[in-house]
C-alpha cells in the first residue's frame, strides 16, 4: 500500500467514527440541498475533517467534496470526497452507506476507497495494485449468463421507467435477480463477486471517484450509459469483465 491510499483509509475510517456517533440518532438534524437531496451534520463534519487531514499532509492538492466548495489544486493531484454515499440509508439506520475518497494525478483515478463503518469494511485499491476488503483481496465474479446473475439499482427509476432497449436496462428483465441494494455498497458488491451488474442512472463526480478505481483493480468494468468511463458522465454502471465486456459490446457508439 503506498503512502497515498494508507493515509486515505486512515482518514476514511476517522470519518467513519465520526459519523457513528450521529448514525440511528434521533435528534438528527437534516437539511435539504437546492437539489432537492438531504444533507446532515454528520455529512457536513466528517467531510471537514477530511478536507482538514489532507490540508495538513498535502496542502498543494486540490479538495472536489460534496459538501463544500472545491479547493483548486496547485499542483497535478486533487482528492475527490463523499462524506456519506447514501445519506438517505444514514438517516433511516441503514448502515449501507458509505465513507468515500478518491485521489486523481493528472486526470487519472490513482486510487479509491470506500468504507461502510456501520458494517466495520473497507474496500481500497490504487492502480496497479489490486483491489482489497479489509485484509483479503477481492475480485468480480465469473458469471457469464445473465440468468444466473444479480443486478443492483439505487434509483426507483431504474425498474418504473418506460420499457428502454438500452442494453443496462433490458437486464432489469434478464438478470435473475434484482435487488435495490445500491449507492456505494452495490458497486462494491460487484467489485467483491457478490453481484454482477450495479446501476446508478443519476450520479455526480464525487459518487462515481472512489469506485472506479476499484472496480477496475477487481477485474471489473465501470462505464456511464454513453459507455464511457468517467467521472462526469451520464449514470454509473459496475459489471464483473464478462457482462461488463457485453453490455460495452452492445452500447451504440
Amino acid at each position: 500500500m503506498t503512502e497515498d491510499l494508507a493515509f486515505a483509509v486512515e482518514l476514511a475510517r476517522r470519518a467513519g467514527e465520526l459519523t457513528m456517533n450521529y448514525f440511528g440518532k434521533k435528534s438528527l438534524k437534516i437539511d435539504e440541498k437546492r437539489d432537492d437531496t438531504p444533507v446532515t451534520e454528520a455529512d457536513r463534519r466528517a467531510e471537514q475533517l477530511i478536507r482538514e487531514g489532507i490540508g495538513a499532509r498535502f496542502p498543494q492538492d486540490g479538495i472536489f467534496g460534496e459538501e463544500f466548495e472545491e479547493k483548486i489544486s496547485g499542483n497535478a493531484r486533487r482528492w475527490i470526497l463523499d462524506p456519506i454515499d447514501g445519506t438517505r440509508s444514514f438517516i433511516h439506520g441503514v448502515p449501507l452507506f458509505g465513507v468515500m475518497i478518491a485521489l486523481e494525478v493528472e486526470h487519472s483515478m490513482r486510487a479509491g476507497v470506500v468504507h461502510f463503518p456501520a458494517l466495520g469494511q473497507t474496500c481500497y485499491a490504487e492502480q496497479g495494485g489490486g483491489a482489497f476488503l479489509n485484509d483479503g483481496a477481492m475480485s468480480v465474479s465469473g458469471i457469464t449468463d445473465l440468468r444466473d446473475s444479480t443486478v443492483t439499482f439505487t434509483e426507483k427509476e431504474y425498474l418504473l421507467d418506460p420499457p428502454s432497449d438500452h442494453p443496462v436496462d433490458r437486464l432489469r428483465h434478464a438478470a435473475g435477480l434484482v435487488r435495490g441494494w445500491g449507492d456505494c455498497y452495490g458497486h462494491m458488491l460487484v467489485a467483491s463477486g457478490r453481484a454482477e451488474v450495479a446501476v446508478d442512472k443519476e450520479m455526480s463526480p464525487w459518487d462515481c471517484a472512489a469506485v472506479i478505481p476499484i472496480v477496475t483493480e477487481a477485474g471489473g468494468r465501470c462505464f456511464d450509459y454513453k459507455g464511457r468511463t468517467t467521472i462526469y458522465g451520464e449514470g454509473l454502471v459496475s459489471a464483473n469483465r464478462s457482462i461488463g465486456d457485453t453490455l460495452l459490446g452492445e452500447i451504440p457508439a
